[in-house]
């Protein structure tokens, strides 16, 4: 659940890809179908895939169609051929060559391709490397079944985790060594690997860092056989087959790990002096010296973090910095697409770092000593993303929220806080990829009257070209288009709370309409946006004649810390109100029944569907709840114990933040679903709160699908299955 929809397997992530991202415009005549809805918005197109900046940022490569990988130039205009897959096949096969994803060497010379990939957890897989020179066009397997592989910095090496252990292929002697040999599989101990917790709630799949000579190392070792184990099965065979998987739910024991660096010359591992108590560390960097690792220390609370820098050979430490905050501390930020927020220049003994100490998101330089230089950033806003810090100019190029907390704006500014530009000018949210040079950039950007638009822009304010403008798309919505349209309201505390509002066809202001709540709601999430509505479900609602409306409720990103951590040690409750108010809000305006009104949400928003319609049965008529957790206490240590405390410090904050102590209002309509194959949010959340609504006399409806992770449905079919039965459920009960 952590954040956002977790799969397990490629079906899964198609489903998601389905339903997230559908439609981008349609005429005014009906879908036929939800089916056909759903499908409709992969029409759009964001432009080149798969982009990565290479020759020292001077070009960029990306796929252009099967497998078919070109660079650009922009500086002359001008593409060329990278790699096509056609002309490829598997070494010593007839088979044609397939891959999943690249990456370059440093030089730009080689590609080292992931291939024959087979996903593990939301983030992980296993998969085998194969690695090509574009000058020799020659293609040759360098890792099998590896779970993760990178080319060294100087290219000369492929180093890889398989079954537990660290390996690295040298490329000059053709041949592999195996860096550690204690990894054992079946006893949960792996060296350059995380279990499930770490991997789901630090946002890293890769437990292990080459630092930047090449030269060594860094990894972490995990050991989980303490850990308890929880077990699942899809029931489909005579005699049930268990998946276990080491899971530490609120006040479990926890993965134990310790931070080890492999000398690759010396085939020597020495362990650094990491005194973490129950503890993580969450994060690894290398710095600019030779040797020296920055390890980031989090106390089990997550409410004080620690930096020190370890000397590699001997493994001492030294504490650099710490802070200390009455609620949770941010390591990385998952939907800010942002996994790291310290910054370590190479060329440069000074790192930034990202923190909201002020109240708000902002940027922090330090030196190697651990003194503050100055705050790069401030203001009422919030730093979300920094895609460059150009050591040679002084220069940080960083997204934020100093327009809008609707809409994410490039910027620029120097590290002694002066000369602060904005270099994205249309209003809208901005996806922004930079080039290393810090000479380039690529802008995908949409608003709620624009869809998707990439433009490759000059650092120095010139376009230098559009690559996608979806004219097509334009054209679409210019004859019936369900457009977000952006509005707030006033809080009875008196804080304003923005929502967006996706009228239906026809709409007829003389008319009362069904509203629908579609939400998620978790910490640091945001669901309102100045952005093209291309949601197909939401679309379809539409169609079929509901108002459907999303709240950036407390709780969300963007808004500063004292809107976002209101919620912390007492999840749900504020969410609930606002999600409520939201929908009384809206019940003021002539074209809403305040009679009909529903509330939909899947994993966290699951949760808050649950949690909203029990805590205000006289607001919600229906509850469409997906992959629930219903009780924190069932969830994953890291997660919850970040936003709830832990559990002998905020007992009864978890009893009042379930579900369950509520079932005795519970009113109106309740349709509920979950996998048994759900390892994320476990089936046990979904089965806990039906008994309690059944001890109470109340029924409500359930779907159980076996497979299916915690998307639910597993294929094609059941996806559209479970869409359609919300949609009947929504048309049985709200009209």
């Amino acid at each position: 659940m952590s954040r956002t929809i977790a799969q397990i397997s490629k079906n899964t992530m198609l489903l998601a890809l389905l339903c997230l991202l559908a439609l981008p415009g349609r005429s005014q005549k009906k879908y036929n179908n939800l089916r056909q809805a759903l499908r409709a918005g992969l029409s759009g197109s964001n432009g080149p895939r798969s982009v990565n900046w290479i020759n020292n940022g001077e070009t960029f490569s990306y796929i252009e169609s099967r497998g078919v990988i070109k660079a650009f130039s922009p500086k002359t205009n001008k593409e060329s051929l990278v790699f096509d897959a056609k002309t490829m096949k598997f070494p010593g096969t007839d088979q044609p060559f397939r891959y999943s994803s690249f990456e370059f060497s440093q030089d730009s010379k080689y590609l080292l391709f992931k291939s024959n990939f087979r996903p593990v957890w939301r983030r992980s897989g296993i998969a085998d490397y194969y690695f090509y020179s574009i000058q020799d066009k020659t293609l040759k397997l360098v890792a099998k079944d590896a779970q993760t592989a990178q080319l060294s910095p100087n290219g000369k090496k492929v180093g890889y985790e398989r079954k537990g252990d660290l390996f690295v292929y040298d490329f000059a002697t053709k041949k592999e060594t195996q860096l550690t040999n204690d990894g054992n599989e079946k006893n949960f101990l792996y060296n350059g690997r995380y279990g499930w917790a770490y991997e789901e709630e630090f946002g890293l799949a890769q437990a292990w860092v080459w630092s930047p000579d090449s030269k060594q190392i860094a990894f972490w070792q995990t050991d989980e056989r303490e850990v308890p184990v929880f077990q699942m099965t899809d029931y489909s065979k005579t005699h049930k087959e268990w998946v276990k998987i080491k899971y530490p739910q609120v006040g479990d024991k926890n993965p134990i790990v310790k931070i080890g660096v492999v000398d690759l010359a010396q085939k020597s591992r020495q362990w650094m002096n990491v005194a973490l108590g129950d503890g993580y560390v969450p994060r690894l960097y290398w710095t600019s010296v030779p040797g020296q690792l920055a390890v980031v220390h989090l106390n089990r609370a997550q409410t004080h973090l620690q930096l020190f820098f370890h000397n590699t050979k001997t493994g001492k430490g030294k504490k650099i910095m710490e802070e200390k905050s009455k609620a949770w501390i941010d390591v990385f930020d998952f939907f800010a697409g942002i996994n790291h927020l310290f910054f370590f220049p190479e060329d440069s003994k000074e790192f930034f770092w990202i923190s909201d100490r002020d109240g708000w998101s902002h940027i922090y330089r330090y030196n190697y000593n651990g003194k503050l230089l100055n705050q790069v950033t401030k203001g009422n806003w919030e730093v979300t993303n920094v895609y460059n810090v150009d050591s040679k100019r002084k220069k940080i190029y960083y997204a934020s929220t100093e327009k809008s907390p609707l809409e994410r704006h490039l910027y620029s500014i120097s590290f002694n806080s002066k000369r602060k530009k904005q270099l994205t000018k249309t209003a809208g949210r901005h996806f922004i990829n930079f080039s290393p040079n810090s000479q380039y950039y690529i802008d995908r950007y949409s608003n709620v009257d624009t869809p998707t638009q990439v433009e490759l822009w000059s650092t120095k304010g010139k376009k230098i070209k559009s690559l996608e403008t979806n004219k097509r798309v334009k054209k679409k919505t210019a004859s019936g288009y369900f457009k977000q349209e952006l509005m707030s309201f006033k809080a009875s505390d008196g804080q304003m709370i923005d929502i967006f509002v996706i009228k239906p066809q026809g709409f007829n202001k003389n008319k009362k309409y069904p509203l629908v709540v579609d939400i998620y709601g978790g910490p640091g999430s945001q669901s309102v946006y100045n952005q093209f509505a291309t949601n197909g479900w939401q679309q379809y609602l539409a169609q079929e004649g509901y108002v459907v409306i999303s709240v950036n409720n407390r709780g969300s990103g963007g808004y500063g810390s004292k809107f976002e951590k209101v919620v912390y040690k007492n999840l749900g409750h504020n969410e609930a109100k606002d999600f409520a108010e939201a929908a009384k809000f809206m019940a003021t305006k002539s074209w809403v029944d305040g009679n009909r009104m529903a509330i939909r949400g899947h994993s966290y928003g699951g949760y808050m569907a649950s949690f909203t319609q029990l805590n205000y049965p006289e607001v919600f008529k229906v509850a469409i709840v997906t992959a629930p957790v219903t009780d924190w206490r069932l969830y994953d240590s890291i997660y919850t114990e970040r936003y709830m405390g832990l559990l002998g410090d905020n007992e009864q904050g978890y009893i009042n933040s379930s579900v369950m102590k509520y079932a005795k209002k519970y009113k109106g309509r309740m349709l509920l679903s979950h996998s048994t194959m759900d390892e994320n949010v476990h089936v046990q959340n979904t089965f806990q709160l039906m008994k309690a609504l059944i001890d109470k006399g109340q029924d409500v409806d359930m779907r159980i699908y076996p497979p299916g992770a915690h998307g639910v449905a597993y294929s094609g079919t059941s996806y559209f299955l479970l869409y359609g039965v919300y949609v009947n459920y929504l048309n049985q009960h709200l009209k």
